[in-house]
């Protein structure tokens, strides 16, 4: 048996063993993120800001992110119908009539029925603002004679815009029936800025995503379609462009803003609910503003991706290209709050 002043001796001697333990336990299971500079890492799966005067990338993360764009899809189905009026093929007045594969698409529609005819003008804006998958069935099948020869002319035009990492498989972006990513569309947000930086220099695309509301078909079964984009009106500039959703893709959006001149694009991909990505979007946004050098003291020709160019306007493609990442630490986060969805 120990003496009373040695047992307290090596008493005291293990508690301290013991507390030492635990410290050092304690700072290994402490959880670290990296100063990666962005205010929250699951808020999107891919993101990229762009300049969409010069085409430079502003602000980039994970932007090459492979993944299913879900709606966002529908902005090459709007290139290809726009392009063929261009061409003198389409007018907007040319009558479009619902085919039975367009009537039986799901998902987000103005309920086409089989034999029903539309304008094609009315049936751009029911894809572009109420996202209607039935109209872009309609107007795929109108275009090509079927909705895999029209699925081609998408492959084709991305392909010559430099979109290297996107496949198209559907004109609206629903997902596949097999339910597998790979089987359905897939894009990045590199490639998504590409296609929105073409669509602002070559076509008039913002008429169309700029409209926050729109009455469908007259008579008993009129549609008040609203813009899926809840960013209109509420963030300073936005004009487009589209939104789009699946669980597989989550929650996606290519946006646009025009102020004093300057005008920016920011696409996500993969957020979580509607709510983030429209607060991080709307944060891109305000970075992008602020990294871009101050407006010219001149007007913008009328040629410029800044406002919407003639409909006869065929500019050579722009490829977003990776820019060299900036320090993250130079990075200013803005905090300001979306209005809650309707």
């Amino acid at each position: 048996m120990l003496p009373p002043r040695r047992f307290r001796l090596v008493l005291l001697a293990c508690l301290a063993g013991v507390s030492t333990a635990l410290a050092a336990s304690g700072k290994r299971s402490a959880p670290t993120r990296p100063d990666d500079g962005i205010p929250d890492a699951t808020a999107f799966k891919g993101a990229i800001v762009v300049d969409a005067a010069t085409g430079a990338v502003l602000i980039e993360d994970r932007a090459d992110y492979s993944g299913p764009p879900a709606s966002v899809a529908k902005l090459m189905t709007f290139l290809i119908v726009h392009e063929k009026i261009s061409r003198g093929e389409l007018t907007l007045d040319t009558p479009v009539t619902a085919t039975a594969e367009a009537a039986r698409t799901g998902g987000s529609q103005v309920y086409l029925a089989e034999k029903e005819v539309f304008p094609v003008e009315d049936l751009l804006h029911a894809l572009m603002i109420a996202s209607a998958n039935d109209a872009a069935t309609a107007l795929a099948v109108h275009c090509a004679g079927s909705r895999a020869a029209f699925i081609d002319l998408m492959n084709a035009r991305a392909r010559s815009l430099g979109m290297t990492r996107t496949t198209f498989r559907t004109p609206h972006g629903l997902p596949p029936s097999s339910r597998r990513t790979e089987d359905g569309d897939i894009t990045t947000p590199r490639d998504l800025a590409t296609l929105c930086l073409h669509l602002l220099k070559a076509t008039d695309v913002i008429k169309y995503t700029s409209v926050k509301r729109r009455t469908f078909r007259p008579g008993p079964k009129r549609i008040d379609m609203d813009n899926h984009n809840h960013l209109l009106g509420k963030v300073a500039g936005v004009d487009g462009l589209k939104t789009g959703f699946t669980r597989g893709a989550g929650f996606c959006l290519a946006a646009t803003a025009l102020r004093n001149g300057r005008r920016v694009i920011a696409v996500t991909m993969g957020s979580p609910d509607s709510k983030t990505r429209d607060i991080k979007i709307a944060e891109l946004l305000e970075r992008g503003f602020a990294k871009q050098p101050p407006a010219p003291l001149f007007q913008p020709a009328a040629d410029s991706p800044l406002e919407p160019a003639p409909r006869n306007a065929t500019p050579p493609p722009t490829t977003v290209k990776p820019a060299p990442k900036a320090d993250p630490t130079s990075e200013t986060t803005v905090k300001f709050s979306i209005p809650g969805k309707r």
